[in-house]
């Protein structure tokens, strides 16, 4: 009954990234923006980052259009595809696939172990360790993982954190013991885990339909945050914490102390006391339906929807993409008084539906349904 439960869960969560890639390409109305030429008016902008965006597809390398995820290694840059592992380096891309070792073609998540530098990919039949060329791949046959679809993978010190299609796992990498987490020992609901964000002091899972878990390491302790007014269809209660339960990704800055949280109907920021919820109708967010979101401090975060790409600044919203009407590039700005402003741009990411967002230095990469984006800073 699991297996089939976990069949149908992971068919679900394809056909609705499917659904919502074609209606993405559908067109829908652009925000109204103002007339006002951008560039007679770029002093009275926010100032918001600008980046030349140069796209990566199969035509030029890229293993497989459909990007899950990507993730920065210094000057290498792993992209997680529909049909394999690629690794970007020195201006060239090569192909990890299931004749070298991976688990599955389509991988779905990355993680780098920043003490080895091994680079940890979930994928669909397992996870994976790439670690000085060898790859040792780790299912529900051979290791304690708790299933084989992996959307998420956090390492933090020794410990690898994953988010399964049937619960949680963690693989303590100095005694090579795994711990699985699931709805008998802890207070999921659900356990499809979609994604997860592992510090030393706390780990935040997002788990669809259930909301956010956190687990206090120190502590062991877990806790939970809901949608409190539990509606699946609209907000009642806009701040008084978690937006919706069918959450996506989440980021969680330890230093700050501060958890971003992204879900198919809006966005959260949580302090530790307050939330602060993000909607279209209050906000710059281009779309509610958002695949991840990537905190960079207390007031800035990146967002990736099926709209576009957004990032806010803590009061300014700037959107990137190409135009949902034209297919031509588009970058517009929303001040802090609801004013939408295009900005004239000669590049955009490769699509609208944003899976995944990694930095480089200033500079942003992008994985998307369309290719892999490398969107260079500009002064």
């Amino acid at each position: 009954m699991k297996a089939l439960r976990t069949i149908a869960i992971v068919t679900s969560m394809l056909m609705l990234s499917i659904a919502a890639i074609s209606t993405a390409q559908t067109g829908y109305a652009s925000p109204k923006l103002h007339k006002t030429a951008s560039v007679s008016i770029k002093g009275q902008l926010p100032s918001m980052p600008r980046f030349r965006f140069e796209n990566f597809t199969t035509a030029n390398g890229l293993p497989d259009d459909h990007v899950f995820n990507v993730l920065v290694d210094g000057g290498r840059i792993w992209a997680a595809t529909e049909n394999g592992l690629g690794l970007f380096e020195n201006g060239k891309w090569k192909t990890y696939n299931t004749k070298d070792g991976l688990a599955h073609r389509a991988v779905l998540s990355l993680a780098l172990d920043k003490r080895t530098g091994d680079v940890w990919a979930g994928t669909m039949g397992g996870l994976s360790r790439i670690s000085g060329g060898r790859i040792d791949t780790f299912t529900q046959l051979n290791s304690g993982l708790s299933n084989d679809v992996v959307y998420g993978v956090s390492v933090e010190g020794e410990h690898v954190w994953v988010a399964t299609a049937a619960g949680a796992s963690m693989l303590d990498l100095h005694t090579n013991q795994w711990s699985l987490f699931n709805e008998r020992n802890t207070p999921m609901f659900e356990i499809w885990v979609y994604g997860v964000s592992a510090t030393p002091s706390k780990v935040y899972f997002a788990v669809w339909g259930s909301g956010i878990l956190e687990y206090d390491q120190q502590k062991k302790t877990w806790d939970k945050y809901d949608d409190p007014d539990g509606e699946t269809e609209m907000v009642l209660f806009k701040d008084q914490g978690l937006i919706h339960e069918i959450t996506t990704s989440v980021s969680y800055l330890e230093k700050e102390k501060i958890l971003w949280a992204a879900t198919y109907f809006g966005d959260s920021h949580y302090d530790g006391r307050r939330w602060h919820n993000f909607l279209t109708k209050d906000s710059g967010l281009p779309s509610n339906f958002t695949n991840v979101v990537k905190g960079v401090d207390a007031n800035r975060a990146w967002f990736g929807t099926d709209k576009g790409l957004a990032y806010y600044d803590g009061v300014n919203w700037a959107v990137y993409r190409p135009s949902l009407t034209t297919g031509q590039p588009e970058m517009t700005i929303r001040d802090k008084n609801g004013n939408v402003t295009p900005v004239e741009v000669a590049t955009a990411p490769a699509h609208n539906y944003v899976l995944g967002i990694d930095f480089q230095g200033s500079d942003i990469w992008v994985a998307t349904a369309k290719g892999l984006s490398h969107g260079i800073h500009q002064p």
